[in-house]
């Protein structure tokens, strides 16, 4: 990570200009610079509108390998621009603050996690795409949570696997599969302290609305959750299913995309444990302002880079995963 390095530099917000229609600016500019903003689905929803694309990881890192665009500013966590800049490394990637890390990939460091793959040699090892470029690295084959089921599956029963770095995940994966894979005791902040029995309570008040969980979630809350998917999964069953109301375990920024798809339901965020707080945010997400996207397109950094021995490892992982996720389309 280049973090220290802007730290050094003095990265810190310049004042705005009083007066600027920041959005406008932050067009114009983009259309100068033939960039284009990108979007996590946990970000503030005044950046999701402002998004030319909104999605997941690793849709919005496949969507920038397809673009012409010479730059790419993406709003939200580090690992996701360093994702962008493995698969667009000819690409200027840019996030708009390097300090928006993320508990996940933090809970796995890569010295750590080398060692406990050397301490159980002839284990393929299975990551969540969640992770820095040193962690794909080291991985044989990437997941998300939308395709970790079936590509565990396209392994053979008896396959030792490790997998990395969501426990959570990971356990509901082993459950669903009936496989015993080897996991690293890694968790999102963010989803793994939703409540069940506050989200029971809230049951109470809302009898008739479905609960919508991240498989990143705990057990206890994907036990009692009518539908478990991926961010993308869970927006598009939001908007499909008959119900008017869902309470929400995932981080409640997604709760934008699904009012705006379906603005004549009802969507509540599920309550973290052991606090009065009714929804739970990531920090680091919300991290991304406007006036922090401005400048960051204004004077074009501060950029990723990844080490290019890094980088030659980690795509083969991501490259793994999208050839077994043709085959398995294809059969």
């Amino acid at each position: 990570m280049e973090k220290d390095k802007w730290e050094k530099a003095g990265y810190v917000n310049e004042t705005i200009p009083e007066g600027i229609d920041l959005k406008k600016e932050i067009r114009r500019m983009c259309k100068e610079k033939n960039a284009l903003i990108f979007s996590h689905y946990y970000t503030d929803w005044v950046i999701q509108d402002i998004a030319d694309f909104v999605g997941d990881s690793l849709a919005l890192a496949q969507k920038a390998a397809e673009t012409d665009a010479d730059m790419i500013i993406m709003c939200g966590v580090h690992f996701m621009g360093e994702t962008i800049k493995i698969l667009c490394p000819s690409k200027k990637v840019i996030v708009p603050d390097l300090n928006a890390s993320c508990s996940l990939a933090e809970s796995c460091p890569s010295d750590a996690f080398s060692e406990f793959i050397a301490k159980n040699p002839g284990y393929t090892v299975i990551s969540y795409v969640n992770t820095t470029a040193e962690i794909k690295a080291l991985t044989d084959v990437v997941v998300t949570s939308s395709n970790a089921q079936k590509i565990v599956e396209s392994f053979p029963k008896e396959e030792k696997i490790i997998f990395g770095p969501d426990h959570n995940l990971g356990s509901y994966i082993n459950k669903i599969t009936g496989r015993n894979m080897l996991l690293w005791n890694g968790a999102c902040h963010v989803h793994d302290k939703f409540s069940a029995e506050r989200i029971l309570k809230l049951k109470e008040r809302y009898p008739n609305a479905k609960v919508l969980a991240h498989p990143e979630c705990n057990a206890s809350v994907i036990k009692i959750a009518d539908k478990v998917g991926s961010t993308s999964a869970l927006l598009n069953y939001a908007v499909e299913d008959a119900a008017k109301e869902f309470i929400v375990a995932t981080e409640s920024g997604i709760l934008h995309e699904m009012q705006k798809n379906a603005p004549e339901k009802m969507f509540i965020p599920a309550p973290p444990t052991g606090n009065n707080c009714m929804c739970n945010e990531c920090e680091y997400m919300k991290m991304i302002t406007l006036e922090k996207l401005y400048n960051c397109i204004k004077y074009e950094w501060p950029d990723i880079e990844v080490d290019p021995r890094i980088s030659e490892k980690a795509i083969k992982s991501i490259n793994r995963m999208l050839e077994i996720s043709e085959h398995i389309k294809d059969k």
